[in-house]
């Protein structure tokens, strides 16, 4: 019997963020969009394999190995998207995190959406769509 036969599998993508300061980013993450672990494995020398989840979306945090880091390619490999009910709120949370505008949440192109730069250089949008 195939494993999905019993349980149905759902298709997802799950960005996986590596970071210089994979426990700092998980942490921020927590605060900024109220993440939650799901799964977390810390090694000896400080680094960090973890799942978070803002709602029913799902990312994965880690410490980069060598200097490596989201930090290190800059915002302009990855934007993140993240679709939620109440975008101002979380935008709000997120800047008193710590995060940083670079455009406010307003209304164009069928969205209510504003951009955001984490402290570690990627670059989130935040909203949904109108009139959904």
């Amino acid at each position: 019997m195939d494993q999905t036969e019993g349980t149905r599998l759902r298709t997802s993508l799950a960005p996986w963020l590596t970071m210089r300061d994979g426990a700092r980013a998980v942490e921020f993450y927590k605060a900024a969009f109220g993440a939650r672990e799901g799964y977390r494995l810390e090694d000896p020398g400080g680094g960090v394999v973890v799942k978070l989840s803002v709602e029913s979306a799902e990312f994965w945090v880690s410490t980069g190995s060598g200097g490596e880091g989201a930090e290190s390619v800059g915002c302009g490999t990855v934007r993140m998207i993240l679709t939620v009910a109440d975008p101002d709120a979380m935008f709000s949370r997120a800047l008193a995190a710590g995060a940083v505008e670079v455009f406010p949440v307003g209304e164009a192109y069928g969205w209510r959406l504003g951009r955001l730069a984490d402290p570690f250089g990627l670059h989130w949008e935040i909203g949904r769509p109108l009139g959904g």
